[in-house]
Order: structure tokens, then sequence, then C-alpha cells
């Protein structure tokens, strides 16, 4: 009885597993499917992981965000604490999103028509004594892998002409990376699954 209880177990371990992996997936692809679109800017950093093959690193237009933006430092308050942030973007007149306000912790009101929030996360120790300083919030969009032996490439082309990345943004911020786009024209796209 001992050996049909084990199997029984092994069985209903694997099944959470799954629905875990299946619940991970699905929530990606959800936010790739229905989240809202908003294209930035990027310049390369470095193409190459060795475990999971060629990648550009990117660093975008909201990859800084002026420290003047934020609208909720506390007084007297001299540097950021480990915390998250929620920086609003608008859609400008180039076609690419630009950092137009930003919160510690939640926004105070929904984005408007037009307007679109990502949230990310701000490590202790970034400066906000200097109002022309800047943090680098964390969106998790920093990295977008490519078929092996086009990192290069692309990055190379990325130093003469601009690029951008499309994200998909889910209702609460999260960003995921939808596709790499070369002006107009798209290079890579995600796939749902």
């Amino acid at each position: 009885m001992t050996g049909k209880k084990l199997i029984i177990s092994a069985l209903v371990l694997a099944l959470v597993q799954i629905g875990f992996l299946n619940w991970i997936i699905a929530d990606r692809a959800a936010i790739l499917r229905n989240g809202k679109e908003v294209l930035l800017k990027v310049q390369p950093v470095d193409p190459r992981d060795l475990l999971r093959g060629d990648y550009i690193s990117l660093n975008n237009n909201i990859s800084r965000i002026p420290v003047k933006l934020i609208a909720n430092i506390p007084q007297g308050q001299f540097s950021s604490e480990d915390t998250s942030i929620v920086v609003r973007l608008k859609k400008g007149a180039d076609g690419y999103w630009q950092p137009t306000a930003a919160w510690f912790g939640k926004a105070p009101s929904p984005a408007g028509a037009g307007e679109a929030d990502i949230a990310g996360h701000v490590v202790e120790g970034w400066g906000l004594r200097d109002t022309d300083a800047t943090i680098a919030p964390d969106y998790g969009i920093d990295r977008f892998y490519l078929p092996e032996g086009e990192g290069v490439a692309i990055q190379d082309d990325m130093r003469v002409r601009p690029f951008g990345i499309k994200l998909a943004l889910a209702s609460d911020g999260t960003a995921q990376i939808k596709a790499l786009m070369d002006g107009d024209k798209t290079l890579f796209e995600e796939p749902l699954y």
C-alpha cells in the first residue's frame, strides 16, 4: 500500500508543477495578447549569454528617470528605499513613449487616454537630493533573446540607426517585450507560448 501512496503522491506533485508552469506561461501570454502596446527607443549593450544564446541588452528611454518626475518623495528623504515605482508614459510625436511622471508605490490615479503606466522596482540607495539626478528602475525588460548568430549583427545596426521595443503592458503595469523593431519594421516578435 505504501507503493501506491508513493505513486499517487508523485502524480499529484507532477500535476501541481505542470499547473504552476502553465499558470506562468498563460499569465505572460495574456499580457502579450491583451496588454496596451507601447514603443520605446533602445540602445545596445552586449549580445551574448553563454547559457541562453544571443541577446541584446536594452538600454531604453525609460531606463533612467529624472528624480524631478517623482511626485511623492517624502519631505527630507535623501535616498531611495527598496521599493516599487510606477512611471506614467505618454506617446510622443515620433511614436515613441516618454516618461511624464512617476510615483513610489502606486499611481494616485489611473492612466488617462493616450497614457500608460509601467511598474518597476528601485533598489535602496539612489540619491534623491539633487533634482537633476536620475534613478534607474528595473522593469524586467532589459534583455531580448534572439536566434543564434543574430545578436552581433543587430547590435551593430543599432549603433547606426534607431531601434525600438514594442511592449505589452498589463493593467497593473507589468511589462512584457512583444517585439524588436527596426524603425517601423518588426524584426522579431515574441510568440505567445
